[in-house]
């Protein structure tokens, strides 16, 4: 592989953890959002999957963002019968995002992420110093 698919298979993973992060902060965003309509159901949480693409013109695979699912798992439910989108039991459907999940999640993504930048800026040096070397 050379230097500039090095760079364009790093720029892709660096824009697929972007997306992953953005679908963390709007759950740790909602986390506490709640229906208005009694028995409504809450925010869902959501998640991101992700693919490998064939870059035709580069012959590299390179990650990319698939799509935004939901997270289908169980609301908990939280006794509070003053709460508008109380059941006739007095029971609120809370979303379903645990924000300790949330956070590993931003924490992994953020990892990668770097780890992304940094494989980017030593093709980038590479690329520099054998420019200087040709001179």
């Amino acid at each position: 592989m050379d230097l500039k698919a090095a760079k364009q298979v790093s720029a892709a993973g660096m824009a697929a953890q972007s997306k992953r992060l953005r679908i963390v902060s709007e759950n740790l965003a909602n986390a506490g959002s709640t229906s208005q309509v009694p028995g409504g159901d809450p925010y869902r949480r959501k998640m991101i999957t992700f693919r490998n693409v064939l870059d035709q013109k580069q012959g590299v695979e390179v990650v990319r963002a698939d799509r935004q699912v939901k997270d289908m798992s169980p609301f908990p439910l939280k006794f509070d019968p003053n709460h508008p989108a109380a059941d006739e039991k007095g029971y609120v459907k809370m979303p379903n995002v645990n924000t300790l999940i949330e956070m590993m999640d931003m924490r992994e993504a953020q990892r990668s992420y770097e780890a992304n930048l940094g494989a980017l800026q030593a093709s980038r040096k590479m690329m520099q110093q054998m420019v200087d070397l040709l001179q």
